[in-house]
């Protein structure tokens, strides 16, 4: 039974519950990068460049043989690597920027100091006070 309130109180975490949240929303953030790449970016580079289809690139190593079956194409997919290398660059962009906004954030939040709760004015006010009548 011991195990079972440990791996409770493990999953009930805060932390846990972030990390799936983060891990869900990356996976959907994925499938819009991936499709504004394909879909968005790569087909009017494509048209400038003459009507390239980039998914479809590739260097064939060894061709299909229709007479036996055994035999598929061997190619090397540069051009969905081409792809997958833009949708890298875009993330990693998306993620500097995020780490940039939060790093502002944390030193505006360091830099401006906290104005005193009222207890902690009522307390200077009282030290004042006796610091005044010695």
């Amino acid at each position: 039974m011991g195990m079972v309130t440990e791996f409770k109180d493990f999953i009930s975490r805060g932390n846990v519950i972030d990390l799936a949240v983060g891990v869900i929303i990356g996976a959907a953030f994925g499938k819009i990068v991936t499709s504004l790449v394909e879909q968005v970016i790569m087909p009017p580079i494509g048209l400038a460049l003459g009507g390239v289809d980039f998914s479809k690139l590739k260097w064939v190593l060894a061709p299909e043989n229709p007479a036996t079956e055994a035999v598929e194409e061997v190619a090397v997919q540069y051009g969905a690597f081409i792809n997958t290398l833009i949708q890298f660059l875009i993330v990693a962009f998306v993620i500097f920027l995020m780490v940039k906004v939060i790093n502002k954030m944390r030193r505006d939040q360091a830099a401006s100091p906290e104005a005193p709760t009222p207890t902690e004015a009522l307390l200077a006010e009282i030290r004042d006070e006796l610091k005044a009548r010695r």
